[in-house]
């Protein structure tokens, strides 16, 4: 994790903490140690989404107020990176896309013609990279599959655009199964997730028309896995994220997944865990009840008693909650 990340989620966990001492205000939960998670004290004031006020619901998607050893996961995240490429190597780092931001970095299996799983890394679409995503790799390529993550360009670099992004992730996809057997991945046996906003860009690309867009198969991608995303982008829109994201509606409707559902067309399992905010958990609700009542298959997975950054790093576990999940899927458990 960069040291600007770290030093933003440093100051708001102390304002909010500080903020915090003196009272209990509506959607705060108390831990067992007596912290304090949830929005500051206030009074309350109109509702803006739901029953939030704007500070609740600022709260609601701002992951450092539920999670206040935010930062030492995500520089956890990066030093991890680091020891995994100490014992497997350097990847295999190439271009997706003609621009600069547009490379993916490979994993590799020693086994031949194996499945692929592409993860999309997170950040609140502002932060995050291939190099400091790559902790689970070790897991998967154990297991017999190719490790795949890609770059971004991200929110600021694209002048609050949340499009490009979203348009470069599925070029990767296509990329991938397009040149599989280079690598020595099997295009057929092609699967996606993602985390936090790259669980937003996972469900995006999966409600992604391969065939109209793309020319691929309609089922390029053969299983997706949405871990404490967002998949309807107006309660977003409302909160304190507009202020780095240019919302507008023809963005909100095109990358709100949960509004383009008649796209999916490969099994999915949706995730979150019990110490998220209420936001993130509701969300993840709502979509997979969504895709359940549009007769797809879909299987949620709650973590009990895991947070935001720790729900991601159970991934690299073959053993922990998503790790095992991931490699159900893939028939590589």
């Amino acid at each position: 994790m960069n040291k600007r990340l770290i030093d933003v989620l440093l100051s708001r966990r102390t304002v909010l903490i500080g903020a915090a001492a003196s009272a209990v205000a509506p959607k705060a939960v108390m831990a067992d140690e007596g912290v304090r998670y949830g929005p500051p004290p206030h009074a309350k004031g109109p509702a803006v989404f739901l029953d939030y006020d704007q500070v609740e619901l600022d709260a609601a998607y701002d992951q450092t107020v539920y999670e206040p050893n935010i930062a030492q996961l995500g520089a956890r995240f990066k030093s991890n990176s680091e020891l995994v490429r100490a014992r497997i190597g350097q990847p295999q780092r190439l271009a997706y896309g003609p621009s600069s931001f547009e490379k993916l970095d490979i994993y590799k299996t020693a086994k031949p013609g194996a499945p692929i799983f592409m993860h999309i890394h997170g950040g609140e679409w502002r932060f995050g990279s291939a190099s400091e995503s790559a902790f689970p790799a070790e897991t998967f390529i154990g297991a017999g599959a190719h490790f795949v993550v890609p770059d971004y360009q991200l929110v600021q670099e694209a002048g609050g655009s949340l499009m490009p992004m979203a348009d470069q992730m599925r070029r990767a996809v296509a990329w991938i199964y397009r040149n599989a057997a280079s690598f020595g991945g099997d295009p057929n046996r092609l699967y996606v997730a993602g985390h936090s906003a790259g669980g937003h860009l996972a469900a995006v690309v999966l409600t992604t028309d391969w065939a109209k867009e793309f020319g691929l198969p309609a089922d390029t991608i053969k299983g997706g896995i949405c871990i404490s995303g967002m998949y309807d982008l107006k309660p977003v829109r409302l909160s304190f994220r507009r202020n780095y994201i240019k919302f507008d509606d023809e963005l909100e409707q095109a990358l709100s997944p949960q509004r383009h559902l008649d796209k999916l067309t490969t099994p999915l399992i949706v995730a979150y865990g019990t110490f998220e905010t209420p936001e993130f958990q509701r969300q993840g609700r709502d979509f997979a009840a969504a895709v359940k009542a549009a007769g797809k298959p879909v299987q949620l997975v709650v973590g009990e008693n895991y947070a935001h950054m720790e729900m991601m790093e159970s991934l690299a576990n073959p053993y922990g909650l998503m790790g095992r999940e991931a490699l159900r899927m893939m028939k590589l458990a």
